[in-house]
């Protein structure tokens, strides 16, 4: 019998290539994935024929499993079958209750391995050319959650609006005009500001523009979930900003 193990990987933002070779190495010698939706279902192309692919994501706020149906298969499918990855979009420890899953996983003696992956909140913004940092715009940047457990607006939003980082806010689309108003409330409306949908994958699409400005772009571009937002002066880096909004460049 297989020692059951668990092997947490982050699938990267959405281009196949940006897993890393530990995870795909991983993925050939699992017996069972599961899989969520922001992860590439080519990456499952690489898991041997006999492997069990089950799919435990979510879309449009539908769950297959719960979060606690989801730790329960883990361990029963480990004790079963041996190896058991879980493949998760971006890394599987920002945002994505990665930890949560290994907590419960070493509750049962499984052993437990984290591989790390690319992150949308990093991957999306350089995917069309925009950095969270370079010298003379940016010295630091925040990564914030959108959406807290409770459903509400994260309170970190009200902070980051009085700093000069670039805010990069992951899963807040349904928050956008309540960001948008808290940054200006601020006298942030005429911040550089760019909604990324699908970074690094084929359909990307985006928006850029300025706080006060861009609700309107965003439903002209049709942008919805899932999709990485970007806030501060290394927007303004992008072409089509310096095109439209080259009076609003600032450089330190």
């Amino acid at each position: 019998m297989n020692i059951p193990r668990l092997t947490l990987i982050g699938a990267g933002p959405g281009d196949i290539e940006l897993i890393t070779v530990k995870g795909i190495r991983a993925i050939k010698s699992a017996d069972v994935v599961l899989y969520d939706a922001l992860a590439n279902e080519e990456l499952l192309e690489f898991a041997h024929p006999k492997a069990l692919r089950i799919y435990v994501g979510k879309r449009l706020g539908k769950y297959v499993y719960t979060q606690e149906e989801i730790n329960q298969k883990i361990v029963s499918l480990a004790l079963e079958y041996g190896h058991v990855v879980r493949l998760k979009g971006g890394d599987p420890y920002v945002f994505g209750r990665g930890f949560e899953e290994v907590e419960y996983a070493r509750n049962f003696n499984i052993e437990c391995e984290v591989v790390s992956g690319v992150t949308s909140a990093i991957a999306a913004p350089a995917s069309i050319g925009i950095p969270v940092t370079t010298r003379g715009f940016s010295e630091s940047f925040w990564v914030i959650t959108g959406t807290t457990k409770s459903g509400e607006l994260s309170k970190d939003i009200a902070l980051a609006t009085k700093s000069s980082a670039t805010v990069v806010i992951l899963m807040g689309m349904s928050k956008l005009s309540q960001i948008c108003e808290l940054f200006q409330l601020n006298g942030k409306g005429e911040t550089p500001i760019a909604i990324i949908q699908n970074g690094t994958r084929e359909n990307v699409n985006f928006a850029i523009g300025t706080v006060s400005t861009i609700i309107p772009i965003v439903k002209e571009q049709q942008i919805s979930n899932p999709a990485v937002i970007v806030i501060g002066e290394v927007v303004s880096l992008h072409p089509s900003f310096i095109e439209k909004f080259s009076d609003h460049l600032v450089i330190k």
